[in-house]
């Protein structure tokens, strides 16, 4: 029926790219014919999300470790899910009709395009990193299982959904199943702490909700339609007594997405939630959830106000400028002692790294085509979810016996040779230097994005920043090779490094290996990344 439906429609545009695969309802039928293919990668998390609920009300509290591994388990799915898609033509479903039968330009709710495809790698590979990371701090801290292993499945499957929406309610929809689990699980730290940072968490995002959804109201009473497409066309042929109203209403869509990357002026809530979250949950808010407001906001800017691209283009360069300035300026200012948590330098690092994030994004809107600059946003996220990610497991492995302040790391060389090996090439590819070839590869992407679209000044700014953020990345990992005051200082008896490192939890261990080892291959080979995330994305 599918095959028939789609040779009887033809080539179907949606956006710049040429969709030959749909997914529609019959002429004078309300039953839609889901492509179930493309839609697989979210709803595996979906289902595995039910699954694991599901099962913890039957499975003796013995047995309930079961559960993370189910967790692990339909996340891996979810990322197979997403092979029968790669290198193919987009597939679209949940489209609409037109009066006619047909459908409408642009018309399609859900979208399995390459952008889409790559998105949904980073943020379902995130969570299942921040899966295998939470494993021991699960059973550590003693956090009730099935509701934390369900709250995470949630929220990847808003984070997988978000990239393949094609309408701004379905757009919402999304970032919203991917955030609110987020805010019960800040919340699941029992030290009190974490109540504190989801709160923050809570109100500083369903204000940035509450904006969006007036901007999104002011764009539909401007162009008259919800998907992106017809948004476009709605806003360049608005009259134009209402186009004062879709330019507010364009600016206040926009703040919802720049919340969820944790833009300046939106970042604020980052370093206390961060800080007072799970560590595990940490992790995954810097890279999945960035990776999905990041997602949203390309979705948003390139294909729904493309005829705005020169306003939010300059917007978005002057917010990257401002960004990356606040973060690294945020993260130098991190003393180096007992009173200041690495987690937190890492939340300052990670406000800097969404500033280098937006560039290429706001190269978009300058560019003929936004391909090449999306390609450079995707390469660049794809290469820091890998390695922050893999930060915060050293982080992890560290704060097992010692503090997560970052003057516990002193001496982590004698203690635990690996472990510390480990930080510092994730640390070096944060800063861009060899051997973190793939870091240094990233920026120069993204640096070369600025360039080519004429953006010099914001290449500037970037150059600088890169130099101010080398300080704090080399004095933390000038720290791991510093010797240790002696070993009541870390909380380890000292000469128990290699036996410390073999007591790792095998999840921690597969964590740091993984991350380690697809860092490694991609400094030895980063065309790899461009293989990915380059091309055309839309």
């Amino acid at each position: 029926m599918l095959a028939a439906q789609t040779a009887a429609l033809g080539p179907h545009s949606t956006g710049q790219h040429t969709v030959t695969s749909l997914a529609v309802a019959n002429p004078g039928s309300l039953i839609q014919s889901v492509d179930w293919v493309a839609i697989a990668p979210p709803l595996i998390a979906a289902v595995a999300a039910l699954a694991v609920l599901i099962t913890d009300l039957f499975l003796p509290e013995r047995h309930k470790k079961w559960l993370g591994r189910l967790t692990v388990a339909g996340l891996a799915l979810a990322l197979i899910a997403l092979l029968p898609l790669a290198g193919r033509s987009p597939r679209a479903t949940f489209c609409v009709q037109n009066v006619a039968g047909g459908t409408d330009n642009g018309g399609c709710s859900y979208v399995a395009d390459h952008f889409a495809l790559v998105f949904q790698l980073l943020a379902l590979g995130g969570a299942l990193i921040a899966a295998l990371l939470s494993a021991h701090t699960v059973e550590d801290e003693k956090l009730p299982r099935g509701e934390y292993w369900f709250l995470l499945l949630s929220s990847a499957t808003g984070a997988a959904l978000l990239p393949a929406s094609r309408d701004l309610a379905t757009l919402v929809i999304a970032l919203e199943v991917a955030s609110l689990p987020a805010f019960a699980l800040v919340a699941l730290r029992r030290d009190g702490r974490g109540a504190e940072a989801a709160l923050k968490f809570f109100v500083s995002s369903v204000t940035a909700t509450a904006v969006m959804l007036l901007g999104i109201g002011f764009v539909y009473a401007a162009s008259g339609s919800l998907h992106l497409a017809a948004v476009a066309q709605g806003l360049e042929h608005a009259p134009g007594q209402l186009k004062p109203l879709a330019e507010a209403g364009a600016v206040l869509t926009l703040v919802g997405f720049a919340f969820k990357v944790a833009a300046v002026p939106f970042h604020f809530w980052v370093p206390d939630t961060y800080t007072g979250a799970p560590l595990p949950v940490a992790g995954y808010l810097s890279v999945v959830g960035k990776a999905a407001g990041l997602s949203g906001l390309a979705l948003a800017t390139t294909i729904a106000f493309r005829p705005y691209a020169h306003t939010w283009g300059l917007a978005l360069a002057v917010l990257a400028a401002v960004t990356m300035t606040v973060g690294n300026v945020g993260a130098l200012r991190q003393r180096f002692d007992t009173r200041y948590s690495a987690v937190r330098l890492l939340a300052w690092s990670s406000v800097g790294q969404a500033g280098y994030l937006l560039v290429p994004l706001a190269a978009a809107g300058y560019a003929p085509t936004g391909a090449d600059p999306l390609g450079a946003t995707a390469a660049y996220a794809l290469i820091y979810g890998v390695v922050n990610l893999g930060a915060f497991g050293v982080v992890a492995a560290v704060g097992r016996r010692a503090g997560t302040s970052v003057d516990d790391f002193r001496g982590l060389f004698a203690r635990r040779r690996w472990t510390a090996l480990a930080l510092a090439f994730f640390l070096l590819c944060l800063a861009g230097l060899p051997p973190g070839v793939i870091g240094l590869f990233g920026k120069v992407v993204v640096f070369r994005a600025a360039v080519d679209a004429g953006l010099g000044w914001l290449a500037v700014v970037m150059a600088a920043n890169v130099v101010v953020a080398l300080y704090y990345y080399l004095l933390w990992t000038a720290r791991l090779f510093a010797p240790a005051a002696d070993g009541a200082a870390t909380g380890e008896p000292v000469g128990t490094g290699a036996g410390a490192e073999r007591r790792l939890p095998a999840s921690l261990t597969a964590t740091l290996g993984l991350t380690a080892c697809v860092a490694v291959v991609l400094s030895v080979a980063p065309q790899l990344v461009l293989q990915v995330a380059g091309g055309s994305l839309f």
